[in-house]
């Protein structure tokens, strides 16, 4: 091979030196040395621009609502406040509002809001000015490119909370919508007024808006926030329930697959809803819930459905005591939880009253105790007495990759000063394995151990 390739044997034994060292780990190590420098920067980073290293992290992850709730709470927990967005503070990813310790929502961040419609918002705002109105927004900001729907969802999440009630902005969309086109429309023409003069923009408001609807109700604008946001913003529909949740259940981050089986009582609101219909004509439902802390479904069959039929509605709070299942329908074990319901109830503002704290958290149930998978160390080693011989050598590497697995496979090359080299990818030590190899490099030059 040596003399295929065109090097000498000097340059061939000191390449395989330097190689050698280099296979002591030097990967890991310049990897862990790269890890130990971010970590770090990163600390570094938090812990003197706390502000804008967060605003940086929720940016990255704006979309995994998840990781963003997550980032949310370590925010609180920095005593930064994380805002809506607003049309006059906000831009297209996380920013930190000048000399305060919060955060602004990116309007890109929310949903249905795409980076055109917030390019042109900033466009204009970076041109004229803050928006002072609605009207003034509406006149700037092209209604082509900042759609109904755009409109309709930054009104949702707060946005326009500055100039108004989000149901009563709602509400005169379809107006506020007609009058910036017109006005637009007359601008892009050059119309003048009746006087012969061009359109005055120092005119104050010509637009009116029906004020007469009640103000937006608090338990729907949190369903706004959830629905356009992807979290709960400016409040948590549990805040009230904190306490009596503790003590009537358990945190859902603390379940886990080792529970499988036990019974648990567990509470949040409900965030999903599906009901069906079985063979049998009777409903039952799928149901996920969320408190604070995370998330998980319910399935409630026909009995507890048909016990309490009327709480099985969004945003409603409940408690439901019922076995954790981590099984699929074949009864193989998953990663995933869920929770056969055999009770339910609603959580009212008369059991909050009535409720007398007493301090004490509800603990979940104690987890199976899971045996650690034996550690393989069995290898491969395989002799390769003829280097050269190509064939050999690829009729080698078409058996291995016919047999994907977790244990490692090492070549060993010559027969007096013997060389090794682990091969990068692993295999299954099924004995068609080495009978196979056996067949191609003789018994001999195979050993497992």
């Amino acid at each position: 091979m040596i003399s295929n390739a065109g090097v000498s044997q000097k340059f061939a034994d000191d390449f395989w030196k330097e190689l050698e060292g280099f296979a002591d780990y030097a990967f890991n190590k310049s990897h862990s040395a790269c890890y130990g420098m971010i970590s770090y920067w990163t600390a570094y980073l938090k812990a003197n621009y706390p502000a804008p290293f967060m605003a940086a992290l929720m940016t990255s992850d704006f979309d995994d609502t998840d990781r963003l709730a997550i980032e949310i709470s370590e925010c609180r927990h920095m005593g930064i406040e994380v805002l809506p967005p607003d049309i006059n503070e906000s831009y297209l990813e996380f920013g930190v509002v000048p000399d305060k310790s919060q955060i602004r929502f990116g309007m890109a961040a929310v949903k249905n809001v795409g980076t055109g419609a917030v390019e042109e918002i900033l466009s204009a705002r970076e041109s004229g000015g803050q928006f002072k109105s609605v009207e003034d927004f509406v006149e700037r900001v092209s209604t082509r490119v900042v759609n109904r729907k755009a409109w309709e969802s930054l009104i949702k999440a707060g946005a326009f909370d500055a100039f108004g009630q989000r149901s009563h902005l709602l509400f005169n969309l379809d107006t506020i919508l007609a009058y910036g086109q017109k006005i637009q429309k007359e601008k892009e023409s050059g119309q003048a007024n009746l006087f012969g003069d061009a359109i005055d923009e120092s005119i104050e408001s010509r637009l009116e808006l029906d004020t007469s609807l009640p103000a937006t109700d608090e338990k729907e604008a949190l369903q706004w926030e959830r629905e356009l946001l992807g979290i709960y913003l400016s409040k948590h529909p549990l805040d009230q329930f904190d306490e009596y949740l503790q003590e009537k259940a358990v945190e859902l981050v603390s379940l886990t697959t080792g529970m499988d089986n036990k019974k648990v009582t567990v509470g949040g609101v409900i965030s999903t809803l599906r009901e069906i219909t079985t063979k049998n004509g009777a409903k039952m439902a799928f149901v996920g819930i969320e408190d604070k802390s995370s998330e998980v479904e319910l399935i409630v069959f026909p009995n507890a459905f048909a016990e309490n039929p009327d709480i099985w509605v969004r945003d409603n709070v409940i408690i439901a005591t019922g076995k954790i299942n981590t099984k699929d329908r074949e009864g193989r074990a998953t990663e995933e939880i869920k929770i056969l319901v055999d009770e339910a109830s609603l959580v009212t503002e008369v059991d909050l009253n009535s409720f007398n704290p007493s301090g004490k958290k509800k603990k979940p149930p104690k987890a199976k105790a899971v045996a650690p998978e034996p550690i393989k160390t069995e290898r491969l080693y395989l002799h390769i007495k003829k280097p050269g011989d190509e064939e050999h050598l690829k009729a080698l590497k078409k058996i291995l990759n016919q047999f994907p697995g977790d244990r490692e496979a090492i070549l060993v090359f010559g027969d007096k000063d013997k060389s090794a080299i682990r091969l990068p990818f692993k295999v299954d030590l099924k004995p068609e394995l080495t009978t196979q190899i056996e067949e191609l490099l003789t018994p001999d030059c195979v050993a497992v151990k």
